[in-house]
């Protein structure tokens, strides 16, 4: 795995930047009202309590031409990455505050670095090529940079997001739904036409730092939900891809 920058720029609002490493639990949950599932998180004993507005939430995401990432999580791999660009509310057209993520898993245990990008245009035009130009006229360190030219763009992703965090904020919890994933071409324009949906599952993650891990069980506890290793960006490529 390519050495990553230990700084990190988190530029937009209600954005979390991330000083150390911590766990995700996520629960996937089949053909239950969003109204019921966001009733159970606000009954948690721990008093959660919605932290910022609920919104659209859109990521490019990026992988290697033999979808080394991909395999590294369907595989399990212990060390392993998503790369993605993400950004709020409208999908489409200009995009004027994206921020790159690099999200890396050692273990169970991860982390992520956040690099704001330069504005840009997601429309029919858009492709790795262009892409590629986002890139260098973004203040990017010098190895991410690198790294990321041999990238290419395979899938856009959007969901709707839910915050919460306990009284004591130890513990925060998303709540997402109305997924949809649209594939991306790489060396042609994009029409963003095969898309598929997934409005019958919603997926809740807990996260928290490690040194509340002896706490966590207790937390999750709680929650009557299906405990799952659901990755929205290996859904997304399993849909449009396979």
């Amino acid at each position: 795995m390519k050495e990553i920058p230990t700084h990190s720029v988190p530029v937009e609002s209600g954005y979390t930047k991330l000083e150390t490493y911590r766990y995700e639990r996520k629960f996937l949950l089949d053909d239950l009202p969003i109204w019921h599932a966001a009733a159970i998180i606000k009954l948690h004993p721990g008093m959660l309590s919605e932290t910022y507005p609920p919104r659209y939430v859109n990521n490019l995401y990026l992988d290697t031409p033999d979808m080394e990432n991909y395999y590294d999580n369907v595989n399990g791999a212990t060390q392993r990455r998503k790369v993605r660009v993400r950004w709020y509310a409208t999908p489409f057209g200009k995009i004027n505050h994206p921020v790159l993520e690099i999200k890396v898993k050692n273990g169970l245990a991860g982390t992520k670095y956040a690099y704001p990008l330069a504005p840009f245009y997601l429309d029919q035009s858009f492709c790795s090529r262009y892409f590629r130009s986002i890139l260098l006229n973004s203040s990017l360190p010098e190895n991410v940079y690198r790294d990321l030219c041999r990238f290419e763009v395979v899938l856009l992703n959007r969901y709707y997001r839910y915050y919460y965090a306990s009284w004591d904020g130890n513990f925060r919890v998303t709540l997402d739904s109305r997924m949809s994933f649209y594939r991306v071409n790489s060396t042609i324009g994009n029409s963003f036409l095969h898309r598929q949906m997934n409005y019958h599952s919603l997926v809740v993650e807990l996260k928290y730092d490690i040194d509340q891990d002896l706490n966590a069980n207790r937390v999750a506890s709680f929650f009557p939900f299906r405990v799952t290793k659901n990755s929205k960006y290996v859904e997304g490529i399993e849909r449009v891809y396979f």
